[in-house]
């Protein structure tokens, strides 16, 4: 039985290489050729074989045993209009490969289950999710980036060009090492379509469990069609859109169209986390009770 890999910790192996081979300012990572050099190079008994676009029917993504596991297949959704989505899906599916291809023959990736922040959960699209993000946006390079520099859409944004990634999945890698509480909202006729908190918000209850409910976004949320300021940033109460919050907690809300995926991004960050496990770059949290519960759907009463 093949012992599971931890996504961080085999891309960051993959990273560690690169930079090696080419240098720091090496972004973004050309991951269609990476998949195809790297597992000729370290499994050439079964490698990827090929990585195309086709328009998928259905879903975002697949990776494909051929009958005898002597080849894969990578085929990412051509019609996808992100060229950022489309490397990150690449990953993600270079991902399944690297760390999930002992367990199945066939992988296939939907809408949900690709650079989104649904899932707080331990499964293997959030390990895939996981691996892409890194290999594509190593946190030390990363931190370099944004370190000292206000936080921002436009901040994002950069990095999204740098990484060759979309603005969802720069702002998301940005909510990982946030130094406050930190919830990315992805909104859409004034509803949540998933919303994504860093483990200091998690921690102090501020999350929403966009998978099993249909949550409205707040009145008063600069992303409602009923807010007449529309995109922006803005600071208001937390308890507009945490209700346990004490009245005095005050939230920043920066909102952003991301027109290729229509839909709306929020960011919401609110000072003094109650509590956040110290943990290194490169390590990998380990799960304690808590993880366990939300990994199952259970979320603790607010």
């Amino acid at each position: 039985m093949t012992d599971a890999k931890k996504p961080m910790a085999e891309a960051n192996r993959i990273s560690a290489m690169l930079n090696t081979v080419l240098g720091a300012e090496r972004f973004p990572v050309k991951v269609d050729e990476l998949a195809l050099e790297y597992s000729h190079q370290c499994f050439a008994g079964s490698p990827i074989d090929k990585v195309q676009g086709e328009d998928l029917d259905g879903f975002d993504g697949l990776l494909k045993a051929n009958k005898t596991r002597s080849k894969w297949l990578i085929l990412y959704n051509s019609a996808t209009p992100s060229e950022g989505r489309k490397r990150f899906t690449i990953a993600h599916e270079f991902g399944h490969y690297i760390l999930h291809r002992h367990k199945q023959d066939l992988f296939e990736c939907g809408n949900g289950d690709i650079e989104t922040g649904d899932n707080n959960g331990r499964n293997i699209e959030t390990e895939a999710d996981l691996f892409a993000s890194t290999l594509l946006m190593p946190l030390d390079d990363f931190r370099r980036q944004v370190d000292g520099q206000p936080i921002s859409f436009d901040l994002m944004g950069y990095c999204a060009d740098r990484y060759g990634v979309s603005l969802t999945a720069a702002a998301l890698r940005w909510t990982e090492i946030a130094p406050k509480r930190a919830v990315l909202v992805a909104s859409r006729d004034d509803h949540m379509l998933w919303a994504k908190s860093n483990m200091a918000a998690l921690k102090s209850g501020a999350y929403f469990a966009t998978r099993r409910n249909a949550i409205e976004l707040p009145m008063d949320a600069l992303a409602h069609s009923h807010n007449i300021y529309g995109m922006g940033d803005i600071t208001g109460r937390a308890q507009s859109w945490f209700s346990r919050e004490p009245s005095s907690m005050p939230i920043t809300e920066m909102t952003r169209a991301a027109g290729q995926y229509d839909y709306t991004l929020t960011l919401l960050l609110m000072p003094d986390a109650e509590w956040q496990r110290p943990q290194h770059d490169d390590e990998e949290a380990e799960e304690d009770t808590f993880d366990r519960f939300v990994r199952n759907g259970r979320y603790p009463v607010r």
